[in-house]
Formats: C-alpha cells, structure tokens, sequence
C-alpha cells in the first residue's frame, strides 16, 4: 500500500514559486541579461510557467519554452512500458542566451543531465541556470539547483511528489510518498 503525507500546501507552494521568482530577478535584474525559462516535461512545465507569470507580475520579461528528455534519459530501455514522448517547444534561439532550466524536484540529478544533453542539441547556451520546486540535497551526480523553493531530506526510498492542482483524492500540494508501506 502506499501512503502520501503532504509537505507542503498550495498555499506554500504558492509562496514557494514566489520566493523562486524573487530569487531570479535579483539574481538577473542587476545584470541587464535577458533569459528563458525552459520547462522540462512533465512537472517543470507549469512551473516555469507559474514563474512566467509571476515574474510578469513583477515587470521582468522573459521568454518561455518546454523541453521534452524522454529520448534522453539515460534509463530509456530499463523501463517496463514504452514512455510517452511529449513536444519540445523552444519558440527563441538558445545560441548565447541565458537559460533557466525548470523542474519540480531535483533528487538524482539524472534528469537535469539528461536535460542538458537535450538542450544543446538546440544550440549552445550562453549560461545554464537551474531552478526546482522541491531540492532533496543528495544527487548522484554533480548538479545543484541554483534557485530552490524548498530543500526536503527523505530517505532514498521515498519519493517527492508535486501535484499542482486538485484531483480527485488529492488536494494540490507537495507529497512525501512511501510505495513501501506494508
């Protein structure tokens, strides 16, 4: 059986995307440089675009894209199922632009390699930055978040769930979630 204990609530997920944005525009407002957010499919989608929007609110302009690393993740022919390719949107030339790489939890890191692989394949950033939701602090790769809402220890085995909006059964919300419960 598997149980789900809430973390976080909308409410402070909300104030987490918030504190993200403020920590980019400051990061860049000083710098003059403009950049993109680039979401990767599925959960930093509507994150970046929930920073998106938030950043407009605040006056800063920047572009938006979503990258889709199914084909590169490098567990693509472990997997029982055959995965689910969804569309890469990247409407800006990434050549010497300053690119924010979005997800909703960095944990092993394999997802944001697999991310970078992807998106050279569109060009060559000028400067990649990363922003999560959700930093468990412990990857097994060299990669750290440089814009982070919330840091979470869990043991290995548990997962960090993001759930944005209401579903049947589950209120938005970040979620520790043990698949091992007995």
């Amino acid at each position: 059986m598997t149980s789900y204990v809430k973390l976080f609530d909308s409410a402070e997920m909300d104030n987490a995307v918030c504190e993200l944005a403020r920590q980019i525009s400051s990061h860049f407002c000083d710098t003059g440089k403009e950049f993109a957010l680039v979401g990767i499919h599925q959960l930093g989608v509507p994150l970046a675009q929930r920073l998106h929007d938030k950043l407009l609110e605040s006056g800063i302009k920047s572009e938006i894209g979503m990258l889709d690393i199914t084909m590169y993740r490098d567990d693509i022919g472990t997997r029982n199922m055959l995965p689910r390719i969804h569309e890469t949107i990247i409407p800006f030339d990434v050549n010497d632009r300053v690119i924010i790489l979005v997800d909703d939890v960095l944990s092993s890191g394999r997802t944001i390699r697999a991310a970078l692989d992807a998106l050279t394949d569109y060009g060559r950033p000028g400067l990649i930055r990363l922003a999560v939701l959700v930093d468990r602090g412990d990857p097994e790769f060299p990669i750290r978040a440089d814009f982070v809402g919330f840091n979470v220890s869990l043991p290995a085995e548990r997962k960090v769930l993001v759930n944005f909006e209401d579903i049947p059964g589950m209120d938005a919300g970040i979620y520790d979630v043990n698949w091992q419960t007995k």
